[in-house]
């Protein structure tokens, strides 16, 4: 089993922490960025946590 099938694994079987963690980072860069893109951030943010595990677990 190589890396990326380990990753995708992790991220299935711990969907709710990735997408905290992903949330966490999204905010850590909308700070970063002085909220100039917020609304790009959201939705890559969203995206992303879609695409892991069971999708997005975390309320908006």
């Amino acid at each position: 089993m190589g890396f990326m099938d380990k990753a995708k694994d992790f991220a299935d079987d711990h969907d709710k922490q990735v997408d905290q963690g992903l949330e966490k980072a999204g905010d850590e860069a909308d700070k970063r960025t002085g909220s100039k893109h917020s609304d790009q951030i959201d939705k890559g943010v969203d995206q992303a946590q879609a695409r892991t595990g069971g999708g997005d677990t975390v309320p908006n």
